[in-house]
């Protein structure tokens, strides 16, 4: 990537938006030679808003979605690769949104995303669909956050009342505490309700059953890991992350980002800032 400049800017959003949104992410990048990039599964519904040309998706993992173009979009929870077609010049704005809290913000739940994408037009609330005009129109990073701040804020305000079921909410905590390595049957067991009533209402809030969750909140740990690899390299990786051994952390690797960890370090990290683009799809 010799040559490419990269602009980053990253900022938390509103303290009242905090339990909804982890960050807001925006960048600009000319000179990319990646002409596919791989978006990987995270423990945060994406959302993305191009400053530039549509964002072209070429696909999601298990998911019979078509190819598609869109300026901004949200994509759910999933367990493979999302596959997004690059351009040499591309700038945007990246959203970490909690799963729990895309109902309150974009008027549709995380188990109607799961595995797919929307495009922002296709979203309820006209606030909503305008954004990227808004975005592009903005002078600066500053001022596109606080656009962010102002409209997600009248969302929050003006939505449904509506709170998960407070076992779903403490069992995704844990999870995340754990890195995902907390059993199932430990976190049914605690909330008091029976494996399978479980996963159902775990799935029907977030769009993932509760062990496939853990295991890309374990990924997610992994990928971070990754960007600053340790001394012990992909086998203290493996270990700090609840692996079996190197050996299943490939595996992993391979079925759920679509390659080895060696090949997307090569392809895919000269492209990301010091980790602060997280493992969503984009």
């Amino acid at each position: 990537m010799a040559g490419a400049e990269l602009d980053w800017a990253v900022r938390r959003p509103h303290p009242a938006l905090h339990a909804l949104v982890s960050r807001y992410i925006g960048y600009r990048q000319d000179g990319v030679l990646l002409e596919v990039h791989r978006g990987l599964p995270s423990q945060h519904v994406t959302l993305i808003i191009s400053l530039e040309a549509p964002i072209r998706l070429l696909g999601m993992p298990g998911s019979d979605q078509r190819p598609a173009r869109c300026q901004g979009f949200v994509g759910g929870l999933h367990t493979g690769p999302a596959l997004i077609a690059q351009d040499r010049v591309q700038a945007g704005i990246h959203l970490e949104v909690s799963p729990l809290g895309v109902r309150t913000l974009l008027g549709v739940s995380a188990s109607e995303l799961s595995g797919r994408v929307l495009d922002l037009a296709d979203l309820p609330h006209a606030e909503l669909v305008e954004l990227p005009e808004r975005l592009v129109n903005a002078p600066s990073w500053a001022s596109r956050f606080e656009i962010l701040d102002q409209v997600l804020l009248r969302r929050a305000a003006h939505a449904a009342t509506y709170h998960p079921p407070g076992e779903v909410r403490w069992a995704w905590r844990e999870i995340l505490r754990a890195g995902g390595t907390v059993p199932v049957t430990r976190l049914a067991a605690e909330v008091g309700w029976s494996r399978r009533h479980f996963s159902e209402q775990f799935a029907r809030e977030l769009g993932l059953a509760p062990k496939q969750a853990a295991r890309v909140v374990r990924f997610g740990r992994a990928a971070e890991l990754l960007r600053r690899l340790p001394p012990g390299g992909l086998a203290e990786v493996a270990l700090v992350c609840g692996y079996f051994d190197q050996a299943h952390l490939t595996n992993e690797w391979r079925a759920l980002a679509g390659c080895s960890p060696g090949t997307w370090i090569a392809e895919e990290l000269p492209f990301l800032q010091d980790g602060e683009v997280s493992t969503g799809a984009g």
